[in-house]
């Protein structure tokens, strides 16, 4: 009796006398299945043990063997196991319409023991040899998978605990983070197919974005505690040393992608980021007092997420302003403050802002 490592092997065919000369040939070595038709041999292919290799009969009545074979390899569970042809059409043109059906191997009765076995064995030892590199395919893309997402995460886990560090000089921030990166996620996915923004926003440029966002206020480590925690207004004076927290944070961003190897996307974008979300659409913003599209796409999608949130939040100078007049304030900046465009699909994503500050309210 064969055992259970055994190949297991279909033979299909309507004459029971070839049926039994095949069985008799091969379950010496094989696990052998047997169907006397077409459609028998569809049911049999698809149930457990899956079959190995199936030598199939060309000529047989209601389905023959080149429709048997297209079904075969119509249905996923059947569509990667060997077809040997053995049938008595034995004109060049059969085999090769037969080759060409995707059979893989073609042998002419009446058979010939040696022939048939040696056949079988070298189909058999090719299955053996695609299905370990298919394994080892799988294995190596659920590894690959594996590795992208475990850096994903220490990426991720980085650069929070980098935004987490300025956090901690400026505790009443809270969920400021998380709520930022994903205005922006929001704004950026709903600009995606805008004429001005499409070229830019892909979908790993909109993922790079929200992972960056995080790091917007990095620079405010370099803020002395008695200006960034001070209760009152800050003197011009305080206020130009609070505006540097800007170019200190792209400074510093700078100088890790130095420290890299190669060029990382995201630290390239979290660098505008940090350099410009202070910049403003009429040119009065800060550092640069750039103007409309010469303030780079992340850091206008930064400015409004950031000024937003500011509004919706208590701050020690400022109580926190209800949804629908920090919405009238981002409008009234249209223009001045901010991109257009950029407050026109705020409007259209609000309900998608506000529920975003329920979820990661303070």
């Amino acid at each position: 009796m064969p055992d259970n490592n055994q190949s297991t092997i279909l033979i299909v065919d309507d004459t029971p006398e070839n049926l039994s000369v095949l069985g008799e040939l091969l379950q010496r070595s094989y696990r052998v299945r047997a169907a006397n038709s077409g459609r028998r041999a569809l049911q049999i292919a698809q149930s457990q043990p899956i079959p190995d290799l199936i030598l199939l009969d060309v000529m047989m009545p209601e389905m023959d063997g080149y429709a048997v074979l297209a079904q075969l390899r119509a249905i996923p569970a059947t569509a990667q196991i060997p077809v040997i042809f053995v049938t008595a059409m034995d004109a060049i043109e059969d085999e090769e319409h037969g080759l060409d059906c995707g059979a893989v191997d073609y042998i002419t009765k009446p058979i010939r023991p040696a022939v048939v076995l040696a056949r079988v064995r070298t189909q058999l030892e090719l299955k053996r040899a695609r299905d370990f590199l298919r394994d080892q395919n799988s294995y190596l893309e659920a590894e690959v998978a594996r590795r992208m997402a475990e850096n994903q995460l220490i990426q991720q886990v980085s650069i929070h605990a980098l935004a987490r560090l300025a956090e901690t000089r400026d505790p009443e921030t809270g969920n400021h983070l998380r709520r930022t990166q994903e205005y922006v996620r929001t704004l950026a996915t709903a600009l995606q197919d805008h004429p001005r923004f499409a070229a830019y926003l892909d979908h790993r440029t909109i993922d790079d974005l929200a992972k960056s966002a995080p790091l917007h206020d990095i620079g405010k480590v370099g803020i002395p505690d008695h200006i960034l925690l001070k209760p009152d207004k800050l003197t011009p004076e305080e206020w130009e040393i609070m505006k540097t927290h800007a170019e200190l944070g792209s400074h510093a961003i700078d100088q890790a992608e130095a420290d890299a190897d190669k060029s990382v996307e995201f630290l390239a974008i979290a660098k505008e980021i940090a350099h410009y979300h202070h910049e403003k659409w009429d040119g009065s913003g800060y550092p640069e007092g750039r103007v409309g599209d010469a303030i780079p796409i992340s850091a206008r999608l930064m400015a409004l997420a950031d000024v937003f949130d500011a509004l919706i939040c208590k701050r020690c100078y400022k109580p926190a302003f209800p949804f629908d007049q920090a919405s009238r304030i981002i409008v009234e900046g249209s223009g001045k403050h901010f991109d257009p465009d950029v407050v026109a699909t705020f409007v259209r994503e609000f309900e998608t802002f506000k529920r975003i500050a329920l979820t990661y309210a303070e």
